[in-house]
């Protein structure tokens, strides 16, 4: 079994999307982020149905260094209850995993 996750956190937008990325990058923790803009979100929020504009952030890391990026992604989200889902792919390219743990701290 790969020891490769994938994060899936939405955000409010592209740019806190791309910034947490970048934060998660430059602390280690993730080797590799996309940002899908442009995806609408409905969700309960305070007795209400919420429905919002938000990007996804998908971020790669390992086993090894996914509870430290969980912990920041929590710590820096600007949501107060920030989704943060950990997806375990089946299968992963040998030479991407290799390139993907060679960039981690």
């Amino acid at each position: 079994m790969s020891v490769i996750r994938f994060v899936y956190v939405p955000c409010p937008s592209v740019d806190v999307a791309k910034s947490l990325a970048k934060s998660a990058l430059h602390a280690r923790l993730a080797a590799c982020g996309n940002v899908f803009p442009g995806i609408q979100s409905l969700y309960w929020w305070d007795g209400e149905v919420q429905d919002d504009a938000e990007a996804v952030l998908l971020l790669k890391t390992d086993q090894a260094h996914l509870a430290a990026l969980e912990a920041h992604l929590i710590e820096v989200h600007p949501y107060e209850v920030p989704c943060v889902a950990v997806m375990v792919p089946e299968s992963v390219n040998a030479a991407y995993a290799d390139w993907l743990i060679s960039e981690l701290g």
